[in-house]
């Protein structure tokens, strides 16, 4: 049992190794000598978990949509308030994506060049929005002269921007930024009467924490260096 666990941690920090490489200097400039080398282990023991560099990139792509999954989780289709639970699942994204390199890696790995897979975090983040945001045109929150299109590719135009801000060594706060965002986008977006029950600074639904994100998508960590997996 002892040598399990230390298995899933090394597979662990691992992941973590690489996704803090992809997301400081991209897939193809990090090493595995880098990687191993901020993880603890040697290159024969990387190589033990993981048979090349490609099955860590699928290993940190897989836990990262495991913990996008965890952010959003499934659209409600008669979900009382969709706007108010779009806004507070960007403020987890945002948080998240500061705080935790292997969602951010699983972003950056969609916009590199010298990474090649059927796995597209913004894609997948942008289906949910407009999901959120047509399930609020049913339930009558929406504006009627709002082009769903439109809101879609703004939000996550401006997701995109808290994304590149983890990137520039800037310190920002998470929360401030995306109640703002939301304070100038909601009297576009919503009816009047709808906004009046909204809080662009999220409300006391919004419980997602970065750690326990983690702690519960590593189950996923246990087979990623299986090839049947990677």
């Amino acid at each position: 049992m002892a040598r399990q666990h230390r298995a899933l941690r090394t597979r662990q920090e691992l992941i973590r190794s690489a996704a803090e490489a992809f997301d400081r200097v991209g897939y193809g400039e990090a090493s595995i000598a880098t990687i191993s080398s901020r993880a603890g282990v040697s290159n024969g023991a990387l190589h033990f978990h993981f048979k090349n560099k490609k099955a860590l990139g699928e290993a940190v792509e897989l836990v990262a949509a495991q913990v996008l999954l965890h952010v959003t989780g499934q659209v409600p289709l008669r979900h009382p308030a969709p706007l108010q639970l779009l806004i507070d699942t960007s403020h987890t994204l945002a948080r998240t994506l500061r705080d935790d390199p292997v969602l951010r890696a699983g972003f950056g790995l969609g916009g590199d060049r010298t990474w090649h897979s059927d796995v597209n975090l913004w894609e997948h983040w942008q289906d949910w929005v407009q999901l959120m945001l047509t399930v609020a045109r049913d339930q009558g929150s929406l504006e009627p002269s709002v082009a769903i299109e439109d809101a879609v590719f703004t939000i996550a135009a401006v997701c995109a921007g808290f994304d590149a801000l983890n990137r520039t060594g800037v310190e920002w706060e998470a929360r401030r930024a995306v109640t703002r965002f939301w304070r100038l986008m909601l009297p576009q977006l919503s009816t009047k009467a709808a906004r009046e029950r909204l809080s662009p600074e999220g409300s006391a639904a919004e419980i997602w924490a970065t750690g326990e994100v983690w702690s519960e998508c590593w189950d996923i960590a246990k087979t990623c260096g299986d090839a049947a997996y990677c």
